[in-house]
């Protein structure tokens, strides 16, 4: 459950701390103190999308912070540890910052974290709805995730999709395929054409490489003999060759050795300068020889390279991308026969993919048949303790011409709220101030499911008031029986069912306007019911109806949570 909430420098706030206790805590105060900023302020807190608007005037950045007990939520400290964040103790921390440079940053128990694992964590640990929400209750798929929470039908609900999904999947597989075979299909005296042409020539890796060194060879091939001749000749010829010229230097190295005889470490140059020649000699006499004049081969070299460079021209630019395009073509020729056999597997897994997802859907379909009659059961049990005593509700399933990823059938919710009316959605019928009764009922029969612990209600009293209101309170506190209940009205009724009751109030002080959070208990909960009931807080007839209404309620608390001890009250300047 929340323990507290920390707030600094957040809109008009400078520093507030709002502490809640278990059970019902209600927040109250007149218009403008501050109520729905500390509302906005933990949505911030749960993720939603930060903004330097929020930032109050002045300030470098703005905090909240919320201290959460998970004692009795093993789930959460699991979900943290797998995140690799620290949750040895039952407390944890949750803390969203905004700087004024435009930077939002977000912690969990001092570890650093992101937007989306803040709003995950904060998921399982708040439920916040308010108008906007009450609203969602309006559509299709709200009412269809409340129908199955409430059948515990969510993993049912899952495997339809899943199924469904595999579905789609194989489809997607069977509608590429069958295009792929149509668009071979036409192409095919093409593709061919592109397969004999490219195939046909045989192609072999670097082949237009050896082929232009061939080419070069051949069409020089009377000039290279002659060169290398040449070479060897002044190598070894008969006459003043380089060999018979080291003869010479052979002689006179001798005799420079026999005078110093430290020189002798040149022989060794000299028969490797001697053995080199003679080797580069017979390498060029080889090569020479090896050199052919073939005209007709250079005939056959040219047709060749021209070969090539027609098929690079076509589907180049090089050699690897004309293999490649032989290759691709034959692929989708290949297609043409093979695809019906693989259309045939395919077809086959659709088939059975079908068989999973009618089958999967039927179970959740009578899932949520036998939901929808317990539901309407239920909320209509609901409906009088919320002002509603005619009111029926009913949870109807409309069934789809195709089963689709929610299953085979869409759910509508369906409310007659006044006698002799027939059923109709409720997007036509209900009023704001009803639906947020209806949702308060489904909150009231889904609380004993709904693992969240804190359940906040953003003026949920909107367009009620009178015995009305009472039964709202009532039926709040009884669904703090199971969740921390956090509720900001301005009813009295409501606020006397009450656990604990927070006042913000707000005022001047050495010219600094402050805001502050007072726990009320015995007299000053009096008076503050006395001002919401609309007198003089000071009069005896009002201050006497609001210790009837905390009396009432009392008198019908004997199973309700004990609240906690009041805190220190807190002031935030503004």
């Amino acid at each position: 459950m929340l323990t507290e909430l920390r707030i600094r420098n957040f809109a008009i706030i400078e520093s507030l701390s709002l502490p809640l206790g278990r059970g019902f805590n209600v927040l109250s105060g007149e218009t403008g103190a501050g109520k729905s900023i500390i509302v906005g302020a933990l949505s911030l807190l749960l993720g939603e999308r930060a903004s330097t608007d929020l930032i109050r005037t002045g300030a470098e950045r703005a905090t909240v912070e919320g201290v959460f007990d998970i004692a009795d939520r093993p789930e959460i400290a699991t979900l943290l540890d797998e995140r690799g964040i620290d949750a040895d103790e039952p407390l944890v921390v949750l803390k969203r910052e905004i700087a004024a440079a435009g930077r939002a940053r977000a912690w969990i128990n001092g570890s650093a974290v992101s937007a989306a694992i803040l709003a995950e964590v904060g998921r399982l640990l708040v439920d916040l709805h308010g108008q906007h929400e009450a609203q969602t209750l309006l559509e299709g798929e709200a009412q269809r995730r409340i129908l199955d929470a409430f059948a515990g039908a969510v993993s049912e609900a899952e495997a339809v999709r899943d199924a469904y999904d595999t579905l789609a999947g194989i489809r997607r597989e069977i509608a590429d395929l069958t295009r792929r075979r149509a668009d071979a299909e036409k192409r095919a005296d093409y593709l061919r054409h592109v397969v004999q042409e490219i195939e046909g020539a045989k192609l072999t890796d670097q082949e237009d490489v050896r082929l232009e060194e061939e080419a070069r060879r051949l069409e020089n091939a009377e000039e290279l003999r002659e060169l290398s001749s040449g070479i060897v000749s002044c190598i070894e010829g008969e006459e003043e060759s380089a060999l018979q010229r080291l003869s010479t230097v052979e002689r006179l190295l001798s005799t420079i050795q026999r005078v110093d005889p430290t020189l002798a470490r040149l022989q060794e140059l000299y028969d490797t300068a001697y053995y080199n020649l003679e080797a580069l000699a017979r390498e060029l006499t080889e090569y020479e020889a090896s050199v052919e004049l073939d005209p007709e081969r250079l005939d056959e070299v040219r047709r060749r390279r021209d070969l090539l460079f027609r098929l690079t021209k076509k589907y180049g630019p090089t050699l690897t991308d004309v293999v490649a395009a032989g290759r691709t073509a034959r692929q989708e020729l290949d297609l043409v026969d093979s695809a019906a056999l693989d259309l045939h597997t395919l077809e086959e897994r659709e088939r059975v993919a079908t068989a999973v997802l009618h089958e999967r859907a039927a179970a959740l379909t009578s899932l949520r048949r036998q939901a929808s009659e317990r539901l309407a059961r239920a909320v209509d049990e609901v409906l009088p303790d919320l002002g509603m005593p005619d009111g029926r509700f009913h949870a109807t399933l409309v069934s789809l011409r195709d089963i689709g990823p929610e299953g085979a059938e869409a759910v509508e919710f369906r409310v007659a709220l006044n006698v002799g009316h027939e059923e109709r959605p409720l997007a036509r019928v209900a009023s704001g101030g009803e639906l947020s009764r209806v949702m308060l009922a489904l909150k009231t029969i889904l609380a004993r499911l709904d693992r969240v612990p804190t359940l906040i209600f953003d003026e949920v009293d909107a367009g009620i008031g009178g015995r009305v209101g009472l039964q709202v309170g009532e039926t709040m506190r009884r669904v703090a029986s199971y969740h921390q209940v956090f509720a900001i009205t301005h009813l009295p009724q409501i606020a006397a069912r009450a656990h604990h009751h927070i006042l913000v109030s707000k005022g001047a002080r050495g010219g600094v306007t402050t805001a502050d959070v007072t726990v009320l208990e015995d007299e000053p909960r009096v008076t503050e019911l006395a001002r919401m009931l609309g007198g003089d807080p000071e009069s005896d007839v009002s201050r006497a109806h609001a210790r009837e209404l905390l009396e009432t309620a009392a008198a019908l608390a004997s199973d309700d949570p004990a609240p906690a001890p009041a805190r220190t009250t807190r002031r935030a300047r503004k």
